[in-house]
């Protein structure tokens, strides 16, 4: 990679099951804050200050009454949501797409090695899709390695060394969501971080010119405050498969409204990629299947 280029960060979250009366629109009106920085790990912050956090996209618990919305951490004049992934840059060397499962942030729910199998389920999901070819692969978790450029800016431990593509970055405390949306705690089921390139300036790079931010990797980070299952409500895989969709460029999809008679939240249509948590969901159809095949159908001839 070009010592030009830096990188830039993005987010993305999960919510659950809700009532609805009329919820607006996913990321009809993003919102701008600063995401506050608690430790520099000794100066390296300072050293690669071409990192930056740009936003967070977050998927939001039903019950809350809220969806999931854009989070802008820094306004930098470009408030698209479209970001990808571009050939020929991936920091591995390769285009095939890699993720990895920090297993050293469980949840306190569920043994590791069952919430790493629902993630890799997930991952093979999306892999599985005909009309792509992500020679998707995972790379070995290091009981030793703890990821997240996101949350060692926050000082809750992590790395700013890439990983992998894809980054499931564990299971955080409560906080560490407040620190995403105010309250975000009791909503956010998860978000997913997207790092991309910037100049030397810190502005994000096109360099492709497909009018799309260009992506160096994604975090995804898992709230430890709700219960955790397999197989039951707050499922991994449904809830890792939504975070995935965000992790290969998947924005949210369709509106969620509440009907008032009997507080059931409704989804037009129900996808996978809805910002509100509705149930199991472990299969790619219909407008999750369109909206991945138009980011990857000709991967990595884009």
């Amino acid at each position: 990679m070009a010592g030009s280029v830096a990188m830039f960060l993005i987010a993305v979250a999960c919510e659950k099951e809700n009532d609805v009366q009329s919820l607006q629109p996913v990321d009809d009106s993003p919102i701008f804050m600063e995401l506050p920085v608690r430790d520099q790990a000794n100066g390296r912050i300072a050293a690669n200050t071409r990192y930056a956090v740009y936003s967070a996209e977050y998927l939001t618990s039903g019950e809350s009454g809220q969806v999931g919305r854009t989070v802008y951490f820094k306004d930098v004049g470009n408030k698209q949501l479209t970001e990808d992934f571009v050939p020929g840059l991936a920091l591995d060397g390769t285009d095939n797409v890699s993720y990895y499962i920090d297993e050293t942030r469980p949840s306190a729910d569920l043994p590791v090695a069952v919430s790493s199998a629902a993630i890799s389920r997930a991952m093979q999901t999306w892999d599985n899709v005909t009309c792509s070819d992500l020679g998707m692969f995972r790379v070995p978790s290091h009981p030793d390695t703890t990821t997240g450029f996101v949350s060692a800016l926050l000082g809750v431990g992590g790395s700013f060394d890439y990983v992998a593509d894809v980054v499931h970055a564990g299971w955080l405390p409560a906080a560490f969501f407040d620190e995403i949306a105010p309250g975000g705690s009791a909503f956010i089921l998860g978000v997913t971080f997207t790092i991309i390139f910037t100049d030397d300036d810190g502005n994000p790079v096109d360099t492709d010119n497909n009018n799309k931010l260009d992506v160096a990797w994604r975090e995804i980070y898992y709230n430890d405050a709700f219960e955790w299952a397999d197989g039951d409500h707050y499922d991994v895989e449904t809830i890792a498969l939504h975070e995935a969709g965000h992790g290969l460029s998947q924005d949210h999809f369709g509106k969620a409204f509440r009907t008032n008679s009997n507080g059931k939240l409704h989804f037009a249509p129900r996808a996978v990629m809805n910002a509100a948590y509705s149930g199991i969901q472990t299969e790619i159809n219909g407008s999750d299947n369109g909206g991945h095949c138009s980011n990857w159908a000709s991967w990595p001839a884009n």
